[in-house]
């Protein structure tokens, strides 16, 4: 009996096995490092260690948009608060040296800026100050203790039966 061929019968490499979940933080990455790469950043870390890099009053009002390759060296593109240009035209040439540092010297010949709005990274929302939450009868609870105590109490006060 002839048997027939199969597309499972030709030699093929090995795949992944469709349908199981793989690690996020894999597929995240690659995206990540796709988009800085057209962004003309061949190394992430740049963007990443930004904060290090420019320092932390450079980096509060401006974020690296773009890196460009030009005859003569490195154009990095900054998105900036509209009016913190001219405080980063005076930090300049303190931004080279830190980069030139960081990534060696004359890999960036100029910094250009773009004036914009830019999304700051939102931190954790803020928790109420202790002491700022009432009870039901009014009182704000000065401690954890008392707070816990008066838990312990509730919970020991017999319940009325309702049917």
């Amino acid at each position: 009996m002839k048997r027939s061929k199969k597309s499972s019968d030709a030699p093929h490499s090995p795949t992944a096995r469709r349908g199981r979940a793989g690690p996020a933080g894999e597929d995240a990455l690659s995206h990540a490092a796709a988009a800085l790469q057209r962004a003309g950043f061949p190394d992430a870390t740049l963007v990443l260690r930004w904060r290090e890099i420019a320092g932390a009053d450079i980096a509060r009002v401006a974020e690296p948009l773009r890196l460009t390759q030009g005859p003569e060296g490195g154009v990095l593109t900054l998105k900036c608060d509209p009016g913190a240009a001219v405080f980063i035209q005076h930090q300049t040439r303190d931004l080279m040296e830190r980069l030139a540092r960081y990534l060696g010297p004359g890999r960036i010949a100029r910094v250009r800026l773009i004036s914009g709005e830019f999304e700051r990274p939102r931190g954790p929302a803020d928790h109420p100050q202790a002491g700022t939450t009432e009870s039901e009868d009014g009182a704000s609870p000065a401690s954890l203790s008392q707070a816990l105590e008066r838990l312990d109490q509730r919970r020991r006060r017999p319940r009325s039966k309702t049917r």
